[in-house]
C-alpha cells in the first residue's frame, strides 16, 4: 500500500507530465511545487520505459525530465537539474561550486573534471594560523580563505559541445524561470536555514533567507531570486565567460578577496584561466552472483572510484559474498526490515578501513601527485586487494583492528610513497544526478559546494538580496602541510592544484555485453563512498532493486570507529559488533543517494527517502 508521501510524489508526477513540451523547441512551464522532505519519508521508486531523470530535489528532476521529453540529451538535462539546484537547493551545490561528471554514449565512458582549483597565489599554509597550528574548520570555511575556483560550469559547456542536442541558452529556461517567478522554500531548505550559524553574517544571504525579525522563511513561501537569474541569462547567453569574466567574475573576486576578518586569495585570472579536464575513467572487474560487472568511477582527484572498488574487491576475498540480509530495525526508522548481519558488517567495515587507509596516504590530484607504481590501478589489482583481504579477521568470532594501515602487505606494485598520510578531515555538501535518455546516453554527475551553502557567502552582481553561493572546496585539502617529521601530505594545498574528492559518481555495466546496468551516488563527504558501495551492493549483491537497495540503513568506517544510522539497527547486532572490538557510533547518517537501474522492460529509478529527491521519465 501506498504512503500518503508516495500518492503526493504520484500526483506531482502527473502534473509534471501532464505540463511536459513535446518537440525539439522547449516551452518550459512550471510544475506544481510539492512539500519538501526532511527526516525519512518512504519513496515508491520509479518504472519508466525510455528515459528517466534522478536528482535531489523535485523542481530540478522536472526540469530535467522537461528537457529530455524536448528530444535532449543526457548532458542536457543534467545542465538544466543544475542550473535548477544553484538556485532550490543553494545549502549543497550550484554555479559557484564544481562536480564530476562520468558519461556513457553507448560505446565509451569518459570522465569530465569541473573540480575546483586553488588560487595561483595559495599555499600549503594557507590553513595554518598565527599559532603555527591548522585553524578549526569553521575558521577556515566562513568567509573567503577556502573559495576554489569554481569549476562546474566550464565542464558542462565542455560537456555539452560534445554530447548536447538542444542549444545551449535552452537548457537555462528552466532555472531563469523559477528564479523570475519564485519557489516554494521546502522543508528541508527551511530547516537548513534555521540551523545554520554562520548564513546570516553575510548581510546578501540575510536578506534573501530571512525574515526581517531574522526567523527563516516559512515553508511554501515563495522565493525569488532575480539576481540569479540575471547570472544565468548571461551564462545563456554568453558560456561559462559569462561567469568567470566581466562583471560577474568582478563580484566574485570582490566578495572572497573583501571579507572582513577571513580574506581569501582568488583573482580574475584564477577565474578566466580555469579548464576543466577530461581524464580517463576507472574501470574495474566485479563478479556478484555468479555475473561479472564493470564498474566504472571517476578518477584521482577523486577518490570515491578507488575506496568504493577496493572495498567491494576485498569483500570478494572475504565470505561476504554468502552472507544474506536479515530482519531488524532496517525499514523507516523505528520500524522493522531488512539489515546486514553483524557478520557482513565486521567484513565490510573492517575492508573500509584498509581502503580508507591507502586513501589518506596515496590519492591526490594526479597533476601533482604520481600514483603508486605509476598507475591507480595498482590499487585495484586483484593480487593487491587479496592481500589486503588477509588482514581481515574473518572467523566467526574475528576481532576488529580499529584502525589499518596503508600498503600492507603487498605495497601497490611494490612502490613506496614519499608522502605522509592525511589526518580524517571533516567533509559535507554535495548533491547527486543520475540520468538515462532515449538516446542511450547515461551519466552519474555529483556537483558540490562542499560545507552547508558554501563559504556562507552570497554573490549578487547588481547589490540586491539573492544571487548564488561560493564553494569552501580547499577545505577538502590538508589543513596542515606535512607530518610532525616534516614528510609532505600528497593532498596539501598548492597554487592550481585540485583538492582530493570522495565524490563518486558511479556507471555499471554488463561485462560480457557492455550494455548500461546501472548509474549511482550521493552526498555525504567522505562517507560518500560508504553510500555509493552500499547501494551497488544492494543491487548487485543482494538482487534488490534500486529504491530498496537506497533504503537500506547506512553504514560505514573512515578508519576508525563503525558508523550506523541512528535508530536503525538492532540493538543485538550493535552489541555483537562491539563485542568484536569495534567502537561503535550510532549517528545520523543522511545519504541523498540517487539510482537509476536497466531493467528487460526500461528503466528503474529510486531516491533517498532522507532527502527530497525524486525520479521522473517515460
Amino acid at each position: 500500500m501506498k504512503t500518503r508521501l508516495s500518492l503526493l510524489f504520484a500526483a506531482w508526477l502527473l502534473a509534471a507530465c501532464a505540463s511536459a513540451p513535446s518537440g525539439s523547441d522547449l516551452n518550459y512551464a512550471i510544475p506544481d511545487q510539492p512539500e519538501g522532505s526532511s527526516g525519512f519519508s518512504a519513496k515508491p521508486g520509479w518504472a519508466t520505459s525510455r528515459f528517466a531523470v534522478a536528482a535531489a530535489n523535485p523542481l530540478a528532476t522536472d526540469a530535467g525530465y522537461q528537457i529530455l521529453k524536448a528530444g535532449g540529451s543526457a548532458v542536457d538535462a543534467a545542465i538544466a537539474v543544475q542550473m535548477v539546484l544553484s538556485l532550490v537547493e543553494p545549502q549543497s551545490s550550484g554555479i559557484g561550486g564544481g562536480a564530476f561528471l562520468l558519461h556513457f554514449d553507448g560505446k565509451e565512458v569518459e570522465a569530465f573534471d569541473g573540480r575546483e582549483t586553488a588560487p595561483a597565489a595559495a599555499d600549503d599554509r594557507l590553513f595554518i594560523g598565527a599559532d603555527g597550528k591548522p585553524l578549526a574548520f569553521n575558521e577556515a570555511v566562513v568567509g573567503g580563505r577556502s573559495v576554489g575556483v569554481p569549476g562546474a560550469v566550464r565542464m558542462l559547456e565542455a560537456a555539452h559541445r560534445q554530447h548536447g542536442r538542444l542549444p545551449w541558452a535552452t537548457l537555462f529556461q528552466p532555472a531563469i524561470t523559477l528564479a523570475d517567478q519564485g519557489f516554494k522554500v521546502s522543508i528541508r531548505l527551511n530547516t537548513l536555514v534555521k540551523a545554520d550559524a554562520h548564513l546570516k553574517k553575510d548581510p546578501v544571504a540575510a536578506a534573501y533567507f530571512y525574515r526581517a525579525d531574522g526567523q527563516a522563511l516559512e515553508v511554501g513561501q515563495v522565493l525569488r531570486n532575480p539576481e540569479l537569474a540575471a547570472v544565468l541569462r548571461k551564462i545563456a547567453a554568453e558560456g561559462s565567460k559569462g561567469l568567470l569574466e566581466g562583471e560577474v567574475a568582478q563580484a566574485i573576486v570582490n566578495k572572497v578577496r573583501s571579507h572582513p576578518t577571513n580574506p581569501g586569495r582568488l583573482s580574475l585570472a584564477d577565474l578566466a584561466n580555469y579548464q576543466p579536464k577530461k581524464r580517463a575513467p576507472i574501470c574495474h572487474d566485479y563478479a556478484a552472483r555468479g555475473k561479472d560487472y564493470r564498474i566504472c568511477g571517476f578518477p584521482p582527484p577523486g577518490s570515491g572510484a578507488i575506496a568504493v572498488g577496493q572495498i567491494l574487491g576485498i569483500l570478494n576475498h572475504t565470505p561476504a559474498a554468502g552472507m544474506a540480509l536479515t530482519s531488524g530495525m532496517g525499514g523507516t526508522p523505528g520500524t522493522t526490515g531488512p539489515v546486514p548481519s553483524a557478520d557482513w558488517l565486521h567484513l565490510y567495515t573492517e575492508a573500509a578501513r584498509l581502503a580508507f587507509a591507502d586513501r589518506g596516504q596515496y590519492v591526490a590530484d594526479p597533476d601533482f601527485v604520481q600514483p603508486p607504481a605509476g598507475s591507480w590501478m595498482s590499487l585495484l589489482a586483484p593480487a593487491y586487494l587479496e592481500a589486503r583481504a588477509k588482514l581481515i579477521d574473518a572467523s566467526p568470532a574475528g576481532q576488529s583492528m580499529k584502525t589499518a594501515r596503508p600498503g600492507t602487505p603487498g605495497t601497490p606494485g611494490a612502490a613506496r610513497s614519499a608522502h605522509a598520510p592525511m589526518p580524517e578531515q571533516v567533509e559535507h555538501g554535495t548533491s547527486h544526478i543520475s540520468i538515462a535518455d532515449a538516446y542511450g546516453n547515461a551519466l552519474a554527475m555529483t556537483t558540490t559546494i562542499e560545507d552547508q551553502f558554501g563559504v556562507r557567502q552570497m554573490v549578487s552582481v547588481k547589490g540586491g538580496p539573492g544571487g548564488f553561493m561560493l564553494n569552501n572546496e580547499l577545505t577538502d585539502f590538508s589543513f596542515a602541510p606535512a607530518d610532525a617529521q616534516g614528510q609532505p601530505i600528497a593532498n596539501r594545498v598548492q597554487p592550481g592544484k585540485r583538492p582530493r574528492s570522495s565524490m563518486a559518481p558511479t556507471l555499471v555495466f554488463d561485462k560480457a555485453t557492455g550494455q548500461f546496468v546501472m548509474s549511482a551516488g550521493s552526498p555525504g563527504g567522505a562517507i560518500i563512498i560508504h553510500y555509493t558501495a552500499k547501494a551497488l551492493y544492494g543491487v548487485l549483491n543482494w538482487g534488490l532493486n534500486a529504491q530498496q537497495a537506497i533504503d537500506l540503513p547506512n553504514f560505514g568506517s573512515l578508519n576508525g570507529p563503525t558508523l550506523l544510522e541512528e535508530q536503525r539497527f538492532p540493538p543485538a547486532l550493535v552489541d555483537a559488533l562491539r563485542r568484536r572490538g569495534a567502537e561503535v557510533r550510532e549517528q545520523s547518517m543522511t545519504s541523498g543517494l540517487q539510482a537509476i537501474q536497466k531493467t528487460p522492460t526500461g528503466l528503474f529509478g529510486g531516491a533517498d527517502p532522507r532527502r527530497e529527491g525524486v525520479v521522473s521519465g517515460e
